[in-house]
């Protein structure tokens, strides 16, 4: 499967246009004379490739987990005007990628008598607008297949607000009543769905909404086959891919290459790029110190080489990206409970599970009886089990514990990341600059 696609992606879909927006399959006549929608599909998929890295080295060394030793890279550890300079490396591939697979989903979603298929696609969809709207904040939309080349409009930046309600939420949603429940394929399905929706709202910080789909996962997992890994290691490396504990991961193919031509997520983290060759953060180091006898430890920090083994380098370039995983979506339900007046005991009881896995006592909830005690417990949690997965800085800045975690006041302004200026250019400034870059 993860070949397949890969090849009928790039036979498709090699593009080359001035505005990522503006992209269409210049080797087939047009949209319209397809039959089998398939391909297209699959290059959907493809285009994801390129945001793995970029969100990876976004949700952890713009935060307090890992560091940036080598100058202008430096500049994710310093929040001020700078950061555009990493736009070639970054957020500009992670920007064509994302929305290459939004344009590949949307023919789908226009022309194929498919259900699966357009589900598939509005899945993949709201998956591309939900890591735009992450990363940047307000972006441009484009449901069509043929956007306008000649209405500069369309360029211009939606609220992220509008986003995630016009854009985001409903393709989610679509999605999730029309797949099916398995997650062995590889493919989106129902659950992948639910749990991403459910990870959205609580972006958004509705919890309310989010309770129902998160607790649909949680609740059907062990019916569909999700189930925690037994061992905290077995859940990474390519050996390990599409394991139980997966609901839903971009599959990498060191075969074909991708927007993203750099160095990957896994060589990142484990200190095999020369700008960043001891990425740990003594922050990081800290937390686990707090956790004795966390067996997490050794899989995710490693303090002699002051890197990260997470994500072995034997088969690093055909490590699948992990998007979403059971014990993130449990720590998520925990989370919108609290938030939603639920007692401690039945709140920290989910959490079982995942410290018993790491070696650790269950929390007592007759100490940790009340909702502030509780909710920081998740966050501490929620630090040690996704370390090295691209989930910190998103998590401290959806929770408004920025400044808290990272020692200082921060601007709201670097709360998102800047706009590729190559995208503010080709689209005669249209297309604005986020505040403070």
């Amino acid at each position: 499967m993860k070949v397949l696609y890969i090849i009928l992606g790039v036979v498709l879909f090699m593009t080359a246009c001035d505005n990522d927006l503006e992209q269409f399959p210049t080797n087939i006549a047009s949209s319209e004379s397809l039959t089998d929608y398939d391909g297209v599909l699959n290059a959907a998929y493809f285009y994801q490739h390129s945001s793995a890295t970029p969100m990876a080295v976004m949700g952890d060394f713009r935060a307090d987990n890992a560091l940036m030793l080598e100058a202008p890279y430096t500049d994710f550890d310093v929040f001020d005007a700078n950061l555009p300079s990493m736009g070639d490396q970054f957020f500009g591939p992670l920007y064509s990628g994302l929305y290459k697979s939004i344009l590949s989903a949307n023919n789908v979603i226009e022309n194929s008598l498919n259900a699966t298929e357009v589900a598939e696609a509005k899945f993949l969809r709201g998956l591309s607008y939900f890591k735009l709207v992450k990363v940047f904040g307000d972006v441009t939309v484009n449901l069509s297949a043929s956007p306008s080349t000649t209405e500069g409009s369309i360029l211009a930046r939606q609220r992220s607000a509008d986003v995630y309600n016009n854009v985001i939420i409903p393709d989610l949603q679509d999605a999730a009543a029309v797949l099916s429940t398995d997650v062995g394929s590889g493919r989106a399905s129902k659950y992948a769905a639910q749990g991403m929706l459910g990870k959205v709202y609580m972006q958004m910080g509705n919890f309310s909404s989010a309770e129902a789909p998160l607790a649909a996962v949680v609740n059907g997992a062990e019916a569909a086959g999700i189930s925690l890994q037994e061992n905290f290691a077995d859940i990474f490396g390519e050996a390990n891919d599409l394991n139980s504990e997966i609901i839903y991961a971009t599959q990498i193919s060191s075969s074909i290459s991708d927007e993203y031509g750099f160095s990957e997520f896994w060589s990142w983290s484990g200190g095999l790029d020369t700008k960043s060759l001891e990425p740990l953060d003594m922050d990081l180091v800290n937390a686990f110190e707090a956790s004795p006898g966390d067996l997490r430890r050794a899989v995710t920090i490693d303090t002699a080489t002051m890197a990260s083994p997470k994500f072995p380098q034997a088969g690093g370039p055909d490590h699948d990206w992990i998007e979403l995983r059971l014990a993130d979506v449990i720590l998520l339900y925990a989370e919108a409970l609290n938030e939603n007046g639920s007692d401690a005991e039945t709140v920290l009881d989910l959490l079982d599970p995942i410290r018993t896995r790491a070696g650790l006592e269950p929390l007592d909830h007759t100490v940790l009886n009340s909702q502030g005690l509780v909710r920081q417990a998740i966050q501490d949690e929620r630090r040690l089990e996704l370390a090295f997965e691209g989930q910190r800085w998103f998590d401290l800045v959806r929770t408004g514990t920025v400044d808290a975690e990272m020692g200082q006041t921060i601007s709201s302004n670097y709360h998102v990341f800047p706009i590729p200026v190559s995208e503010i250019l080709s689209s005669f400034g249209v297309i604005t600059q986020n505040e403070g870059y």
